[in-house]
């Protein structure tokens, strides 16, 4: 059989990483891109995302998938260049957890001696394997994936598929706190904490308040924003901080403004804290 009639379509929670293919494929396209991702449609054409995307119902609906998507973008961005200077800083091991359909071990320019370790279910890890080998694409560092949910002890996984704790490390949470309840949240953090030498760096995505219930309210069955379930704690610094970790905050509109991007909507009540965060560990 081929890759393309083995391919298991997305599902659940991690079908929303062919969605975020589907931004960057889009953001690829534009001649001012922040980024450029080569694989990010072949992704999101294997999971059933096209050219075109489906219709929405009303005009809000149409603002809330372009709001999501300008963040997917700058977030992007955002953590592209905090890789950059980790490794500038003379990181060379990565971790990206639930690392979906990220392709930054292609796309980016590493430093020798980089290994990166792509942490998710065996399921999207399968999917991403089947389109990799259908476009032949070839990792710019030593590519090692990880099979194991976040909710297990990934740790022990981790370590067993080469990870050393004693070394610094670069971790990448990227869109999938959100999809966590709170006590995963305190754990997962707790477990990074626990493995990370100090100079290690971080790089988190969080919701802000008020995403949730202005987003999940009318949202699809199955559709991103409906299995959503934690926004960031009231002092992310604070929180950060009460795990070892000298962190700073962004909020979107301020990282889009220093892109080139600015944000034109007037500013949003919940926009007050940084849902962007890089941190390092002392």
């Amino acid at each position: 059989m081929t890759d393309e009639q083995e391919r298991v379509q997305p599902s659940g929670v991690w079908a929303t990483a062919v969605g975020v293919a589907r931004v960057r494929a889009l953001e690829s396209e534009r001649e001012n891109a922040l980024f450029r991702d080569p694989l990010a449609q072949a992704f999101a054409t294997a999971g059933g995302q096209g050219p075109t995307s489906p219709p929405l119902p009303d005009e809000a609906a149409h603002l809330r998938r372009l709001a999501v998507s300008y963040s997917i973008v700058i977030r992007t961005k955002f953590l592209d260049d905090l890789l950059q200077q980790a490794c500038a800083s003379g990181v060379r091991q990565v971790v990206l957890l639930g690392a979906g359909m990220d392709s930054r071990a292609f796309r980016m320019d590493w430093p020798e001696g980089t290994r990166l370790f792509e942490v998710d279910t065996a399921a999207p890890l399968d999917f991403k394997a089947s389109v990799l080998r259908q476009e032949r694409a070839v990792a710019r560092c030593e590519r090692i994936t990880v099979a194991v949910d976040l909710r297990e002890d990934w740790p022990a996984a981790l370590t067993a598929a080469g990870h050393d704790p004693t070394v610094p490390t670069v971790w990448i949470a990227e869109g999938l706190l959100i999809y966590l309840p709170e006590e995963a949240v305190e754990l997962l953090l707790a477990r990074i904490s626990a493995h990370s030498a100090p100079g290690s760096r971080m790089g988190l995505t969080l919701s802000p308040r008020g995403v949730i219930e202005r987003f999940r309210a009318d949202a699809a069955p199955g559709s991103a924003a409906s299995m959503w379930l934690s926004e960031m704690p009231d002092d992310p610094i604070g929180w950060l901080a009460g795990h070892g970790w000298e962190a700073t905050s962004h909020t979107l509109r301020e990282r889009a403004a220093a892109y080139g991007r600015p944000i034109t909507t007037p500013p949003q009540h919940d926009e007050q804290s940084g849902g962007l965060v890089s941190a390092v560990r002392r």
